[in-house]
C-alpha cells in the first residue's frame, strides 16, 4: 500500500508513518516547517521499513497551490497512492473576543481548509483505482474548549468534511472516517495545554493515564487496512473513555 501523511515530522503523524513503515507500506508525508525533524523520521523510516519508499516533501497546506504541486510530485514518485492520513494540524489559543482574524484564519486554513485540499487532490487518483481511504485526525476540542475557538471549530469541522467525502464516494470504493486522539504526549499538548486541564484528563480519565502514540496510530492503521472496507463515515475516539473536555 502506497500512503500519503500530511504533518508527519513529529508526534501523532510521525507514529502514523512509522506504524506505516513497519508494516511495509510505502509512504509519502509532509512537514510545514522542521526539516531536521523531517529527515529523523525519514531515517527511522527506512530503518524499521527495509525495501520500502519513504519520502518527506515541504508543505504549507494552506494553499491550494502547494499542495498540487506537492501531490503531483508524490504521484510522480510513488505512481499511485491507496490511502490519506490527513493529519497536520495547528492551535493558537486565545478567548474569541481576543483571537484575531489573522489567528483564526490560520488555523481554520491549515487544520480544516487544508485538509480538504489534500483529499481533493487524491480523490481522482482514488476514483480513478475504485479504492481508497481517508482518515482525518480530529480532537476531543471538537466539542468545544474554553480559549481554542478556532481550533475546536476546524476539527468539528473535519466530521463534518468526512461524512460528506463518505457518503459521495462510497460508492467508488473509498471511505472516509475521522479518529478523534484523547490526550496524547505532543508538541501541541506540551506547549498549547493549561497545566490544570492536564491534571483534570489525568484524573478524570477512566483509564487513568495519557494515551502512547502507538495506541492512536494503530486505530487509524486499521482504517486504512482491508479490513475497515465496511467502516465508512465514522467517528472513532481513542481516549481512554474520556470523551470531553472542560
Amino acid at each position: 500500500m502506497k500512503l500519503f501523511v500530511s504533518g508527519g515530522s513529529r508526534g501523532i503523524g510521525e507514529a502514523i508513518v512509522l506504524a506505516a513503515a513497519r508494516a511495509g507500506h510505502d509512504v509519502a508525508f509532509t512537514y510545514r516547517s522542521g526539516q531536521k525533524d523531517a529527515l529523523r523520521v525519514l531515517a527511522a523510516a527506512l530503518d524499521v521499513g527495509r525495501g520500502i519508499d519513504v519520502k518527506a516533501y515541504p508543505l504549507d497546506q494552506r494553499s491550494s497551490a502547494a499542495v498540487e504541486e506537492v501531490a503531483d510530485r508524490v504521484l510522480d514518485d510513488f505512481g499511485t497512492i491507496h490511502g490519506v492520513v490527513a493529519n497536520a494540524g495547528v492551535n493558537i489559543n486565545g478567548l474569541a473576543a481576543n483571537l484575531t482574524d489573522e489567528d483564526w484564519k490560520e488555523v481554520i486554513d491549515t487544520n480544516l481548509t487544508g485538509s480538504f485540499f489534500v483529499a481533493r487532490q487524491f480523490l481522482p487518483t482514488m476514483i480513478k483505482n475504485r479504492k481508497g481511504r481517508l482518515v482525518f485526525l480530529s480532537s476531543l476540542g471538537r466539542g468545544g474548549v474554553t480559549g481554542q475557538a478556532a481550533y475546536a471549530a476546524s476539527k468539528a469541522g473535519l466530521l463534518g468534511l468526512s461524512s460528506t467525502l463518505a457518503k459521495e464516494y462510497g460508492r467508488r470504493g473509498i471511505t472516509s472516517n475521522v479518529v478523534v486522539p484523547g490526550f496524547f504526549d505532543t508538541d501541541m499538548t506540551r506547549e498549547g495545554m493549561s497545566e490544570s486541564n492536564k491534571r483534570f484528563w489525568l484524573e478524570y480519565c477512566p483509564i487513568g493515564r495519557m494515551g502512547e502514540l502507538g495506541e492512536v496510530a494503530s486505530v487509524v492503521m486499521f482504517l486504512l487496512s482491508d479490513g475497515a472496507s465496511y467502516v465508512n463515515g465514522e467517528s472513532i475516539s481513542v481516549t481512554g473513555g474520556l470523551d470531553w473536555a472542560p
